[in-house]
């Protein structure tokens, strides 16, 4: 028979090379005797590989294609499918118990693909399982846990309220996959502190404009700025960090969508990059609490929006109208919304007034 018309096959990966060896021989219509003669093999090697016990070695599979002109790689690709799947179903089995469906079940799935940070699976809760690995990039579960524990003793967070640990990782991860895509120069301090004053009057403008300009000005100094949706029962609207010692990292949530919030929490964060230890992870909630480094980075935020001069100016006002707010707002080049957001922050300023100063933001503009 010719012997180049049967060399295109759609292997099982699921059954072993031997099997596919086993058919080819049937075709030629040579024994296994034969093919050890033929390749030099022992009867004993071709009786192991056809019952699935030996493997097909790369040697082995070019004394495969002499003999029959299949090609050498079609037996490599076929063993290591064959032997892929071997560990794709251990790990299906290791999988499948009940502390890491437990993991499964802490984790907002659901909200990940519809953000798009995942691909959609059906009911298969183990390609969801594997879904989130190949996400946080690890193996299984037991070495996320592992680094997740090690990764909270870096993490500053002021909280009174339990979050979903899951969740948060899930956040963060995002944010850290999404900077890495950033191009930024090399970290430079003082370039980083010149454009955010420059930043600081992109805060009249729409969402449209600052958010691209904002970014481009941070990764020109070195910071990567990244706008990441919150997740459920986190409570986080901002987070700091270093992704390597010339790259920073500020990663909002626009948890409160008003510009006021937007605009404090982009600058407490830069104060945390800043003024703050390299080695962790400043993370921000709503917690009532406030260590030192929060402290300092609010009122950096504060000032550098609304240096206390003026504020100081302002507040001796009388009366807090909407015509002295706007006026207020156009002397120190801020966004009007900035200013009630301060003065409702410090009761000054009943929070039922000038609200409609404020400007409101959404995903689909700031993505």
């Amino acid at each position: 028979m010719d012997r180049h018309i049967k060399t295109q096959f759609t292997p099982d990966y699921v059954s072993h090379p031997g099997e596919t060896l086993l058919e080819i021989l049937e075709e030629f219509e040579m024994p296994q005797r034969e093919l050890a003669k033929r390749t030099g093999l022992t009867p004993k090697t071709i009786n192991g590989i056809t019952n699935g016990i030996s493997p097909i070695s790369p040697d082995t599979a070019l004394r495969l294609e002499r003999v029959f002109g299949i090609p050498a790689s079609f037996w490599n690709n076929r063993e290591r499918s064959y032997r892929e799947a071997l560990v794709r179903n251990k790990e299906r089995k290791n999988l499948d118990s009940f502390k890491i469906i437990e993991w499964l079940n802490s984790m907002p799935f659901k909200e990940m693909v519809n953000y798009g940070w995942i691909p959609r699976v059906e009911s298969d809760r183990i390609k969801k399982i594997q879904t989130l690995l190949n996400f946080f990039g690890f193996a299984s579960p037991n070495n996320f846990n592992k680094w997740w524990a090690n990764c909270q003793a870096k993490f500053r967070m002021s909280t009174d309220r339990p979050i979903n640990k899951g969740a948060l990782a899930a956040w963060l991860r995002q944010g850290k996959i999404l900077g890495r895509e950033i191009d930024c120069e090399l970290f430079n301090k003082s370039k980083f502190i010149d454009s955010l004053y420059k930043i600081r009057f992109l805060t009249v403008l729409d969402p449209k404009e600052f958010v691209p300009k904002a970014k481009k000005l941070c990764a020109e100094s070195g910071v990567a700025l990244v706008l990441v949706p919150e997740l459920p029962n986190t409570g986080v609207w901002g987070a700091s960090r270093w992704l390597t010692s010339n790259k920073a990292l500020i990663q909002l949530s626009i948890r409160y969508k008003t510009n006021d919030h937007f605009w404090f929490s982009f600058f407490h964060e830069a104060a945390h990059i800043l003024k703050h230890n390299k080695s962790l992870v400043y993370l921000e909630n709503d917690s009532k609490y406030f260590s030192d480094e929060e402290r300092e980075a609010n009122n950096f935020a504060a000032n550098i929006l609304i240096p206390s001069a003026n504020y100081r100016r302002l507040i001796r006002s009388p009366k807090l109208s909407k015509k002295l707010i706007l006026r207020f707002s156009e002397q120190i080049g801020i966004h009007p919304g900035i200013i009630v957001g301060r003065l409702q922050h410090e009761g000054l300023l009943d929070y039922r007034f000038h609200n409609k100063l404020k400007m409101h933001l959404k995903w689909v503009i700031s993505q």
